[in-house]
């Protein structure tokens, strides 16, 4: 009923078409009555749909009256209030989401008791993949096995963890050189900014020269000589001094300049003019501008050769004459332009990140460890207990091999590594791949570079029960302080003990002796062979033959030959020095009398 003033209120905030606004923010609604009034309990609801989501309930609050009123007559002295009411489908995805969470005991007991837990048997071998391991330990799965039995030990670090300080250390640079300064001024450039003490680079380059300079670092110097000694590539830059036919007789011309060839250095050059034999393994025409009589080649050649020389002889070859206009170096061993080669700006700017903010992830990226070099030698894998042997100079022996690479042959240069993929040394092979594979014991290479530092592992050697009683007994005084014999040391030592080095000395000072007994036989049988051709009468015993006098008096009669000239010589050597003295004595006096003159 309008008239009644419940009806009304209601109407007059919920049915004349005024916006009606929840609580929480909810949209307008225009909807007048939302749905059909109806009394119970002093309660009016209707079904608002403004506000996003559930439904809007509009509660009658009775203000006085016990039981909140019975219909509209009680409900008439309260107020309206609204209140959202989620909706019926929410509650129950709620629930579903808590009994997915969590399963009770009994479904958990259900599933171990039907289920089955363990680790079925397989026939095939799971492998690791190996092929993307950084530097030494590429591809390390492929390695022949001799052994996998070893003590890891915690020495040592994978060459990319190191600490920035032994990082830097044992690094070097592929440098694109700038033009103008010299190799040598580069180099200690860089030595200035990195702030070490010992720097070298890979080969001389011009001043004028630019491309890839490899700057070793501290450690990374011991492999200078290898890197200078492997091929280079060249892209330069010819001037041809008159015009020729055609482009193809260029590119004829400098593919016949391969092979082994004569070189003279240059004029400019630094080194003794003299010649020498380079060979060039291949040379290309890249492109040819007969306008301007420019040629650019590229040129794979050996170390030390000149590039400035072969233009001269490529011009002598077409009859026009030519000469080197530009030269850049692409590739030194096997790092070439797109191997991290970095600017001199580059290794400063690192160098100030880490001083300034004390961020290395620049520096490491601009330095690369000193195993990158060494990634296309044969590879070697030892125990870590033997690595700090072959560091003092121990031989490699078989038993401390643990893995080695296809294809070693005798007198190849190999590298010899870590488990943890660090260069211990370069070394020359005295076994094949197939003599390692069948023998159990015996020398596997010759030491010819160490590049590790000595104790970076730990000392492995003397800890047998014999080396441990030498040890004890030195402690006690029964052996001296090198563990040789005195008077304290029991008999059964010394008939028990062998030592080694006293017999290795032995052999060697009997090997010359037998030598030179060979060497002496056969020229006293060509002495009396002469002797007995020539029939000449036997000499008196007061004056022996000069043939059997000892090497000894020979040599006495020579220095005294030497003394006798040497002092006849410095004789007149003192009477020219007297001479000359005197002249510049009255040389000097001359200069004094003239200046006191002048003055």
């Amino acid at each position: 009923d309008p008239a009644h003033p419940v009806s009304r209120g209601a109407a007059g905030a919920v049915g004349k078409g005024r916006p009606f606004r929840s609580r929480r923010g909810g949209g307008p609604t225009r909807r007048g009555h939302g749905g059909r009034g109806r009394c119970a309990a002093g309660r009016r609801e209707g079904d608002r749909s403004g506000a996003g989501g559930g439904r809007w309930i509009l509660r009658a609050i009775h203000r006085g009256g016990p039981g909140g009123g019975a219909g509209l007559e009680g409900a008439s002295s309260g107020r309206w209030a609204a209140k959202r009411v989620s909706p019926v489908g929410s509650s129950v995805k709620k629930r579903r989401k808590k009994d997915k969470r969590s399963l009770p005991d009994e479904d958990v007991a259900d599933i171990q008791h039907t289920e089955e837990f363990l680790i079925k048997p397989e026939s095939r071998v799971a492998q690791l993949d190996t092929s993307q391991w950084p530097l030494l330990l590429k591809n390390f799965d492929k390695l022949n096995v001799l052994t996998t039995h070893y003590t890891p030990l915690p020495s040592g670090a994978n060459p990319l963890k190191r600490e920035i300080s032994d990082y830097v250390r044992s690094g070097f640079i592929n440098l694109d050189k700038p033009s103008n300064p010299s190799s040598h001024e580069v180099v200690a450039w860089i030595r200035r900014i990195l702030r070490v003490e010992k720097t070298g680079h890979s080969g001389t380059l011009d001043p004028k020269v630019t491309g890839c300079l490899i700057v070793c670092i501290e450690r990374a110097t011991r492999l200078v000589k290898s890197q200078q000694s492997a091929g280079k590539e060249y892209v330069g830059i010819v001037r041809l001094h008159n015009a020729i036919e055609s482009e193809a007789q260029l590119a004829r011309a400098i593919e016949t300049l391969t092979g082994a060839l004569f070189q003279r250095p240059p004029l400019i050059a630094a080194v003794k003019r003299q010649l020498r034999v380079r060979t060039i393994y291949e040379s290309k025409l890249v492109e040819y501008d007969p306008e301007r009589r420019l040629g650019i080649f590229w040129v794979s050649c050996e170390a030390g050769t000149y590039i400035r020389t072969l233009c001269v002889h490529l011009g002598l070859l077409l009859g026009v004459g030519g000469q080197m206009q530009e030269l850049r170096r692409v590739r030194s061993g096997i790092l070439g332009e797109m191997d991290n080669m970095v600017t001199m700006h580059d290794v400063l700017d690192a160098q100030w990140q880490y001083d300034n903010n004390k961020d290395d992830s620049y520096l490491r990226r601009v330095i690369l460890p000193l195993e990158k070099l060494l990634t296309s030698h044969k590879r070697l894998v030892m125990k870590d207990s033997a690595v700090n042997a072959i560091c003092y100079g121990a031989k490699i022996m078989l038993p401390g091999v643990l893995r080695y690479e296809d294809g070693i042959e005798l007198n190849q240069e190999i590298v010899v590594i870590t488990t943890k993929g660090e260069a211990i040394c370069l070394a020359i092979a005295l076994m094949t791949t197939a003599v390692i594979s069948t023998c159990d014991h015996g020398v596997v290479a010759k030491i010819k570079r160490v590049i590790m530092e000595r104790d970076t592992y730990p000392r492995k050697w003397g800890l047998g029960p014999k080396a441990s009683q030498k040890k004890m007994m030195i402690q006690k005084g029964l052996l001296d302080k090198h563990g040789k014999p005195n008077e304290c040391t029991p008999d059964s030592w010394k008939k028990e003990y062998v030592d080694y080095r006293e017999s290795s000395k032995k052999e060697a000072a009997k090997a010359p002796q037998a030598v030179s007994e060979v060497e002496r036989a056969p020229k006293r049988k060509r002495e009396s062979e002469s002797e007995n051709e020539a029939a000449s009468p036997p000499p008196s015993p007061a004056t022996p033959p000069p043939e059997e006098l000892s090497k000894k008096e020979k040599k006495k009669k020579k220095k005294e030959k030497k003394a006798k000239e040497a002092s006849e010589s410095g004789e007149e050597q003192i009477e020219v020095i007297s001479e000359t003295s005197t002249k510049k004595k009255k040389k000097k006096k001359k200069q004094k009398e003239v200046e006191e003159s002048s003055e």
